[in-house]
């Protein structure tokens, strides 16, 4: 089988191991840390996945997160709406989330040029929020993500996107990434799985974004980027936020459940109506929906700069394959494979 990556340019910063991309975005942190008007006593990772996230911790002991947009295509004007939803929920909703931090000069994120890896990144800041990740939620917690999800689509319903930012449009399946599923190395048999799996899931897309509604919807509300505190649950990372409907948010959180404790999509869903109607979709297009989820990470995972996953993209592709085929042949999607 061909390498995933023979049509690929590799840039400096991929050609280092974890521990050494994480050490030359150091500097790019500090850096920006700077410009967000933050003095630092303390820098530690966090986390060094999709993005890469510091937290710092100022001499006085408030602590912040710094995020360096390693992967992200997110651009200044995309990290403006973002950042302005975020604000606008934690002034108007009951939702727990992150407060921006704006820089010295009033803007939502900082350009930071590195010249050892020869490429700049695009650096956010906000508030620390206390807890540990989620990762697997329980029917408790998968409750309380339904009911917070619930409240920000009826947010989104009338929140006025502001001047200058803007936000992509989620109407298919890869979110209008570059598609790197076409010429994926896969066997025949394995090439049609996919193809047809893909067109499946672009159908049901397609009728459940025409009939609507679209408003703005997280996109990415799983148990790393959800956190528990005090009995209470906070949603943070926004930066895959985009116009699409309702459904698509419920079915993105459901593939995440779709390989652990049953109850807990039954808990999402039920946590959901406590606040708003669901959203009205057909059973079958809902599937599509939810397996549309994993093209979607399958295709990431493709393209990622990240040392540690980007030995698992083409394991991750055939399991992919395998979840898909599974779906069409029983017309549910699980994560699990026996």
């Amino acid at each position: 089988m061909p390498s995933l990556r023979q049509d690929r340019r590799v840039t400096a910063y991929e050609t280092l191991s974890e521990d050494d991309q994480v050490e030359a975005l150091r500097p790019v942190a500090l850096e920006a840390a700077a410009r967000f008007g933050l003095e630092v006593a303390d820098l530690g990772l966090v986390t060094h996945a999709y993005n890469t996230t510091f937290a710092l911790t100022t001499p006085s002991g408030e602590r912040y997160a710094v995020r360096v947009n390693t992967n992200s295509a997110s651009t200044p004007e995309q990290v403006l709406a973002q950042q302005e939803w975020q604000l606008a929920i934690a002034a108007e909703t009951p939702v727990r989330v992150p407060v921006p931090r704006a820089t010295t000069d009033g803007a939502w994120s900082a350009g930071v040029p590195s010249q050892d890896l020869g490429r700049k990144f695009l650096v956010t800041c906000a508030s620390w929020l206390d807890g540990p990740d989620v990762e697997e939620p329980s029917p408790e917690v998968a409750r309380e993500l339904g009911r917070a999800m619930a409240h920000l689509h009826r947010h989104a319903a009338t929140w006025v996107v502001p001047a200058g930012a803007v936000i992509p449009v989620f109407d298919d399946p890869l979110f209008g990434d570059p598609d790197r599923l076409a010429t994926a190395p896969l066997e025949a048999e394995q090439r049609e799985v996919l193809d047809r799996a893909r067109a499946v899931a672009t159908a049901a897309f397609a009728r459940v974004h025409t009939a609507g509604p679209v408003v703005p919807i997280h996109a990415d509300l799983h148990g790393a980027n959800l956190k528990w505190h005090d009995g209470r649950l906070a949603l943070f990372d926004f930066d895959d936020c985009g116009l699409g409907t309702p459904a698509l948010d419920l079915a993105i959180a459901t593939f995440y459940l779709r390989g652990g404790d049953a109850g807990a999509e039954h808990a999402l869903r039920e946590g959901y109506a406590d606040v708003a109607p669901l959203p009205r979709v057909s059973p079958e297009d809902f599937e599509g929906l939810v397996a549309s989820r994993q093209l979607l990470l399958a295709n990431d995972l493709l393209g990622t700069s990240t040392a540690a996953l980007r030995g698992q993209a083409q394991d991750y592709l055939l399991v992919s394959v395998e979840r898909l085929g599974r779906w069409l042949e029983a017309g549910r999607f699980t994560r699990l494979l026996d």
